[in-house]
């Protein structure tokens, strides 16, 4: 490590204490583009890491609610405004038990250069609420909700900042946000993204980050001369991400194997047909039920609950050719990259936002395994939300083939600038830093442009 990247670092942390999810990806940006920062010293004298690494905007309210009892409850509300210099703020709402401001930071500067690589004019953003949604009736939700965007309203708009749903926040929540904050402004526009499609929303947004990070996985492999069909895959996750990772991987003729929830994982040998993922996509998205029910249903499919105190997991212990980490940040460390190492694997592709710890990135780049970096290979959702604006401004409703085809190509276009700027800076097949140095470039250009702002 360089005394640069120690010394940038550190002061960061000692700026915000207690953040280690926002330090940790601070960092790995950083290393990333410093080779960057020598070649343009352009960027280290208009302080543009320094002035990326502080949100341009951190609003936090209270969110007061009443339960069915007429019990009182508040919870903490946040949007983190991190970068407007490509476009308006986009980025998602999470309501979960772990939120806190250091989360919403993190997944705030990694959206930066997630949205930069879409090549689409959208800045980065993500906010949310300590608030778990799990067992509330939808009267509970509903009223949560309405509280939420009472606040959230004032500062977000079509042209100003667009949220869309993220951990905790599917169909229902951003039905009864929108339909607060269009009563409250009186006005119908593309405020929110992954919107119900009679009103407003895109067609496969539901499945674009799934189906996002199977096409990442893909052009990787076929640059090195391989193909996804055929392959063995193990995909952590159980919500809309993995199962449509798991939909996309049947439909290019791979063979997922495993799906998983806070409770634990199912490995089905035989692989989660077509059929099982009907019934999966029911007992998940719909009965809210636990991924252990699948071995009940299926023969030949085994459940293994949750460890709390292990330390590795052992769906990665599967073996397998290609791995899909769509649950949640840090669930793959480097015990389970070298399990996944010593099982075969040839690529990972990050479904959710950082997966993987750094110590798992470091091992499975160095072993030679494929590796696609969360804030390029799960850019799918935010790209397909990007089209949903621009379908909204033009009053206009896509076909499914129309959007499929536009979030394909997209997808390739991230990889392709990955691999070009890992390329251009003598780093191999190191998609990782590829990603980063890319992302950076273009924000970046647009920070010298746009002044000290």
């Amino acid at each position: 490590m360089s005394t640069f990247v120690e010394s940038f670092v550190a002061e960061v942390e000692s700026r915000n204490p207690a953040q280690p999810e926002f330090i940790q990806a601070v960092r790995e940006v950083v290393e990333s583009v410093e080779p960057v920062l020598e070649k343009r010293p352009a960027y280290r004298e208009a302080k543009i890491l320094e002035r990326l690494v502080e949100p341009e905007r951190v609003i936090m309210f209270r969110v007061p609610w009443t339960d069915d009892s007429g019990e009182i409850h508040v919870n903490r509300g946040y949007r983190v405004q991190a970068s407007s210099a490509l476009g308006p703020y986009k980025g998602g709402l999470r309501f979960h038990p772990t939120v806190t401001l250091g989360v919403l930071k993190f997944l705030a500067f990694e959206q930066i250069f997630k949205n930069s690589l879409t090549n689409l004019p959208i800045g980065g953003g993500k906010g949310g609420a300590d608030f778990d949604p799990k067992g509330k009736s939808d009267q509970e939700v509903m009223r949560f909700c309405q509280s939420f965007m009472t606040e959230l309203h004032r500062h977000i708009g079509p042209d100003t900042d667009v949220p869309a749903g993220d951990i905790g926040v599917g169909a229902r929540e951003i039905g009864y946000l929108f339909g607060h904050y269009k009563r409250l402004r009186n006005e119908f526009t593309g405020v929110l993204t992954g919107k119900g499609v009679d009103w407003g929303g895109s067609l496969i947004r539901t499945e674009a980050t799934g189906y996002g990070a199977v096409c990442f996985a893909a052009e990787m492999l076929e640059a090195s001369g391989d193909t996804i069909a055929g392959k063995t895959c193990v995909v952590s996750g159980s919500g809309n991400v993995a199962l449509h990772a798991v939909e996309e991987l049947n439909r290019l003729g791979a063979k997922p194997v495993t799906l998983s929830d806070s409770s634990g994982f199912i490995h089905d040998p035989g692989g989660i047909t077509e059929d099982k993922l009907a019934w999966a996509k029911d007992l998940k998205l719909k009965k809210r039920g636990r991924i252990e029910e699948y071995a009940v249903r299926f023969s030949g499919a085994t459940y293994h609950a949750a460890d709390r105190g292990a330390d590795h997991n052992p769906l990665w212990s599967v073996e397998a050719q290609c791995a899909f980490p769509c649950a949640t940040q840090n669930e793959l460390n480097e015990i389970d990259a070298q399990n996944l190492i010593e099982g075969g694997c040839r690529a990972v592709a990050e479904g959710a936002n950082m997966p993987c710890t750094p110590g798992a990135v470091h091992l499975l780049v160095e072993s030679g395994v494929l590796f696609g970096p969360g804030k390029a290979a799960n850019a799918g959702g935010v790209a397909v939300s990007a089209l949903e604006m621009a379908q909204n401004s033009q009053r206009l409703s896509w076909t499914r083939e129309e959007v499929e085809e536009r979030l394909r190509a997209i997808m390739r276009g991230i990889f392709r600038r990955c691999a070009d700027a890992a390329e251009a800076h003598g780093l191999g097949r190191n998609y990782a830093a590829g990603a980063n140095i890319a992302g950076f470039v273009k924000v970046a250009d647009a920070m010298l442009d746009q002044g000290h702002v």
